[in-house]
């Protein structure tokens, strides 16, 4: 799996662990280890031994297994003299109160389960808790027919790995059937790569004594099968496997990590690792005003809050400063002005109506018009919006729980606001409710998507990289090929227009090689915009640079002539 996070891809894998295969191999060659099977095999001569090996922990589940022991020896009476359970506990790592408290009840209910069953010759119960060493260890997983872990809560734990490579075959029992079961809690982290494995609930007793029943009774055919297919995985996912595959995916994600500058920004829990391209840069003014002097067919497309207003504006209304700026470069005859953004048209037809040149696409382009006189067009010629009666009751009820949230209500979305919550809870919440409307609305034709302080749910077809497609293409068959595009905006839904724009940049048959693109976000963060600006106030200045260069200046006067006498 591979997320994008902050302009830096960050690979996830489930790699589990392996056991190194040589090294149990050389134990088990071991002539202390041949002695030592040969002992067990005389020990538990015409009995079934089931193995288990944990750390003394309160989670092992140790007094479970015990007590699972005792009820399958109550259910089944055939079984009692014949199957063994013998556990051995590696030493505490500590010597807590909690450890004794363990160590205790172990005890105890294994005094139980051996005074009701035991006979003589005969403990169902073998309880080993002194350091056992290797060779000893692999004897014993050499003889077991089955091999139990139930802990209640652990990591990996490769007790059934280790198990299943030692009954893969003894020196000391050349010719013995290569067979194994394996019962392992289902909140054991191995548990996932066993699938010949028998799975259980560690706190449902009477089902760990019918795995042990049914695993102890299972077919020797059914054994073998069941050891061949954990013996093929273990052998080729040791420990070898498990580094070489690690090193490959470490080598992967660095691959490009040189090639990117790394920046830390915020504080604390809000700390974040930035990476951005090595062609990430500044725009320059200068550098885009020499490219719009050389360009006659001008496509100019700007986002508005948060782009040439702060996002943290109580008052939306556009300032004289760009009302000034808009209508300077609307009124150059070689520019197509257009402002792209997700607010509804009415917003946007009172906040920019007196500039009669001026585009507007609304909603993410669901609604465009080319100029103030111009009627209003949707993208979609036919939408449905049932999905609304789903979602609306969703948002309020996030509304009930965050304070400072709203909803807005569009013809062709609703958004749920929360930039007036509180930042942290706020953002929690809008991640829950993204969740939640992608769940119920899998089925409907919608995209939900998350913006700055915003969860959007808007009809499929709808976004702002359809209307850069759709007025390029516009403008192409007019007989006006674009030669000159500038795009800037500032959240994600702008990153929609980033791509169209430089995909369209190396493909002439939508923008000729000659065109000058340029894609600007605002804001240093990672984008697929080649150029960024700090703030709104930059992108009002660069505005007006392009507008100067739209206004020819008046020739000086000592410059006419007089033909007056």
């Amino acid at each position: 799996i591979g997320l994008e996070y902050y302009g830096r891809t960050v690979g996830i894998k489930i790699l589990p662990v392996g056991v190194d295969m040589g090294q149990l191999e050389m134990a088990m060659r071991s002539p202390e280890a041949g002695e030592k099977v040969r002992e067990l095999m005389r020990r538990f001569e015409g009995r079934t031994v089931l193995l288990g090996i944990d750390d003394m922990d309160l989670l092992k589940g140790i007094g479970f297994k015990f007590l699972a022991m005792g009820q399958l020896l109550e259910e089944h009476p055939e079984w009692r003299g014949r199957a063994v359970l013998v556990q051995i506990t590696n030493p505490a790592r500590s010597d807590g109160k909690d450890v004794q408290q363990v160590f205790d009840e172990m005890r105890v209910v294994a005094g139980k389960v051996n005074e009701r069953f035991s006979m003589p010759g005969y403990e169902p119960i073998v309880l080993i808790d002194r350091p056992v060493p290797t060779h000893e260890k692999v004897a014993y997983y050499a003889i077991a027919e089955c091999c139990v872990v139930n802990a209640i809560r652990d990591g990996m734990n490769l007790v059934p790995y280790k198990y299943t490579v030692c009954r893969q075959g003894s020196p000391a029992l050349v010719g013995s059937p290569k067979k194994s079961v394996i019962l392992v809690s289902e909140f054991v982290g191995c548990s996932p790569s066993l699938s010949g494995a028998i799975r259980v609930n560690p706190w449902n007793v009477d089902a760990v004594a019918d795995a042990m029943h049914l695993a102890i009774k299972m077919p020797e055919a059914e054994k073998q099968m069941r050891h061949e297919k954990h013996f093929k995985y273990v052998s080729s996912h040791d420990v070898a496997y498990w580094a070489s595959s690690f090193d490959r995916d470490l080598q992967r994600a660095c691959r490009d990590h040189l090639l990117k500058n790394c920046w830390g920004l915020g504080f604390g829990l809000g700390f974040r690792v930035v990476a951005l391209g090595p062609s990430f840069r500044k725009l320059s003014v200068e550098h885009i005003v020499s490219a719009y002097r050389r360009t006659s067919s001008r496509l100019i497309l700007l986002d508005y809050v948060g782009t040439m207003m702060p996002q943290s504006s109580v008052n939306r209304t556009p300032s004289k400063e760009v009302i000034s700026v808009l209508n300077n470069l609307c009124s150059d005859p070689k520019n197509v002005v257009f402002i792209v953004s997700g607010r509804g048209k009415d917003s946007l037809s009172e906040w920019f109506g007196g500039i009669e040149r001026l585009g507007i696409s609304a909603e993410h382009g669901y609604f465009t018009r080319w100029s103030r006189d111009a009627p209003w067009e949707t993208c979609l010629s036919s939408v449905c919006f049932d999905w609304k009666e789903i979602a609306e009751p969703i948002m309020r009820l996030y509304v009930e729980r965050t304070d400072g949230s709203r909803i807005e209500h569009k013809e062709s979305a609703l958004v749920w606001h929360h930039q007036d919550a509180d930042p942290d809870f706020g953002s929690c919440q809008a991640k829950e409710l993204l969740d939640h409307l992608e769940s119920v609305l899998a089925n409907e034709p919608v995209v939900v998507k998350r913006g700055q302080h915003i969860v959007e749910v808007k009809s499929q077809g709808i976004s702002k990289g359809r209307v850069v497609e759709n007025l390029i293409s516009t403008m192409s068959s007019g007989g006006k090929p674009v030669d000159f595009v500038l795009c800037v905006g500032d959240d994600r839904s702008d990153e929609d227009m980033f791509e169209i724009i430089m995909n369209s940049a190396d493909n002439p048959a939508i923008l000729p090689a000659i065109a000058c693109v340029f894609a600007c976000t605002v804001g240093q963060k990672p984008s697929k915009a080649k150029y960024y600006l700090d703030d709104p106030t930059d992108v009002i200045k660069m505005l007006q640079g392009l507008a100067s260069a739209s206004i020819r200046p008046p020739k000086p006067a000592s410059l006419l002539v007089s033909f007056e006498g």
